[in-house]
């Protein structure tokens, strides 16, 4: 299927410095979010926690459920509404890790049917102890790390038959970032500081595609986890689930734009390396499309239809989706023109 014209030569190439202030403009935007929330709202997966999932048969003023949590010692929770407001349910969370016996449910339930007058059903309880709210959080960085390691290497050795330097470099990170666990490092600093000597050394080790691609990559998820900062979005497992899932797509995305290029460069390389990256965008423009359209028509259906439980799931991938789909374009492919600026150097 043709959805885009053969013929079409939309110079997104000469677009790329607006491109990259407004990338720079949503980075910042995140970044900023995140410092002022003091990083993602962590949900009880990630710092420990009960989560109690309740149903009224009737409307019920929060204060009502507050006054009979402090009946018994729960008084530091918080009250939300979850679902539809006619269902008349709420979340309410407690930082602190409750033995959610069968006796714990049916005092709650006879304290929050006093305090307020109504029956009411308990839905499901969730409780995550400190530690191992702490085990996950710090196993869910390393997933995405070594993700984009291994993605290096297969980039590299696809695009540039450097399967050798990109998988030592990736073992003597994975070493390095192993090393400094033991020594008590801060996870979320260690994995930043590991990011930042990756990209230095894709610079260095001309891994030009690798760079592309990773650079891509942070940005989408950097853009993602600060929409979440912005909208003051819970950040639960699901919630990297559909991280690792952007990045997957966001990098498919990519390889058949680079695959692309790679084929230009052969056929055409007496002409410039800007119109061959732009040749190549807009060969692979109908697909590209067409692959986003279909992706987000299934993934909106989720976010409407799809309920409270896999709303901020499905809202996640249409973000990264459309942020992926724009840095395929837009970020991954002009980073190759700073290789031919540092050629011409040399």
């Amino acid at each position: 299927m043709q959805f885009v014209k053969s013929d079409v030569n939309i110079n997104f190439i000469g677009r790329r410095k607006i491109a990259f202030v407004v990338s720079a403009v949503m980075i910042t935007i995140s970044i900023a979010s995140l410092i002022f929330h003091g990083g993602p709202r962590l949900g009880i997966d990630f710092k420990g926690g009960t989560l109690m999932q309740v149903k009224f048969l009737a409307p019920v003023k929060i204060d009502a459920i507050k006054v009979g949590l402090q009946d018994i010692k729960l008084g530091k929770s918080s009250v939300q509404e979850f679902g539809d407001l006619e269902a008349n349910e709420y979340l309410i969370r407690t930082d602190s890790s409750v033995m959610t016996t069968e006796g714990f449910t049916t005092d709650v339930k006879k304290t929050l049917a006093s305090s307020t007058g109504i029956e009411v059903e308990m839905r499901r309880v969730d409780m995550v102890g400190p530690q191992v709210g702490q085990d996950l959080r710090e196993k869910a960085l390393f997933a995405m790390f070594y993700a984009l390691l291994f993605i290096t290497i297969y980039i590299s050795g696809r695009f540039e038959l450097k399967w050798v330097i990109s998988g030592l470099m990736a073992a003597v990170l994975i070493g390095a970032v192993y090393i400094f666990t033991l020594f008590s490092v801060s996870i979320p600093f260690l994995i930043l500081v590991a990011l930042i000597v990756a990209l230095v050394l894709f610079w260095f080790l001309e891994l030009k595609y690798a760079m592309g691609a990773i650079v891509a990559l942070v940005h989408d998820v950097t853009i993602t986890v600060g929409l979440f900062s912005l909208f003051d979005k819970e950040f639960t497992l699901a919630i990297i689930a559909a991280l690792l899932t952007i990045i997957g797509y966001s990098l498919n995305d990519t390889i058949i734009v680079f695959d692309r290029i790679r084929e230009n460069l052969r056929k055409y390389h007496k002409n410039p390396l800007e119109v061959i990256l732009n040749r190549s965008i807009n060969e692979t423009l109908s697909r590209t499309i067409l692959t986003s359209l279909t992706t987000l028509f299934v993934v909106i259906t989720l976010f409407v239809l799809g309920g409270s439980i896999i709303h901020d799931f499905a809202f996640a991938l249409i973000v990264g989706i459309a942020v992926g789909t724009y840095s395929s374009v837009f970020v991954a492919s002009p980073i190759l023109l700073a290789w031919q600026g540092r050629q011409r150097k040399k």
